[in-house]
């Protein structure tokens, strides 16, 4: 999980050491929707693969069950890194961990896919949405796919005491912009580990 800029790091650090992995709003033990997508998708085992915002996410772990040997997980939290590393154990030196702002990273190599379940929605500036898609570009190969998830219009306004910003797919479409085309489309009811119920919406992009 990702904002931006040196508070937004001392924000998810704290978050992930007072609540652990478990402990957060979108935690999920096995994380069904994405992997549903990217099975869909047909995207092979010899596939580069970067996980945006993954922090503690437990996709990196499904995605080395399956077989994935070029798993890249990028997280403005060097503390939920550390916590997917500890979990993770001989394993975590399958995987690629790189600690950065989004908007802000500059990547050394081209992706097949680009995953990202709830970072794209805390960008609430024109700004740092305009930087995310530059880094989107830069990083996913021509004929690549980019599943990204937010909340739905009718899901929270807030997350961890930050705005976020909602949408349907078309909307997300349009923000992404060209040279991404929206394919595919899945609306997820995700349950907190408290019981309550959110709505994402989670869109699957193809980079012409």
């Amino acid at each position: 999980m990702t904002t931006t800029g040196e508070n937004g790091q001392a924000h998810w650090n704290d978050v992930y050491v007072s609540k652990g992995d478990a402990g957060v709003s979108w935690f999920e033990p096995i994380p069904t929707t994405s992997l549903d997508l990217i099975r869909r998708l047909a995207v092979p085992a010899s596939a580069s693969v970067v996980d945006i915002g993954g922090g503690a996410s437990h996709l990196v772990d499904s995605l080395l069950e399956d077989g994935f040997a070029a798993v890249t997980v990028l997280d403005l939290s060097a503390a939920a890194l550390e916590a997917s590393r500890r979990r993770l154990g001989a394993n975590a030196e399958k995987v690629e961990w790189v600690v950065a702002d989004v908007t802000q990273w500059q990547p050394t190599r081209r992706f097949d896919l680009w995953h990202d379940r709830a970072a794209f929605h805390f960008l609430t500036e024109s700004g740092k949405r305009d930087a995310y898609v530059e880094r989107l570009r830069m990083a996913l190969r021509p004929g690549g796919h980019a599943i990204i998830a937010t909340f739905a219009p009718d899901g929270p306004e807030r997350c961890s005491g930050l705005p976020v910003v909602r949408y349907e797919p078309a909307a997300l479409a349009d923000a992404i912009g060209a040279p991404f085309r929206l394919i595919d489309e899945r609306r997820c009811l995700h349950t907190t580990p408290w019981g309550s119920v959110q709505a994402f919406q989670y869109s699957v992009l193809e980079r012409s």
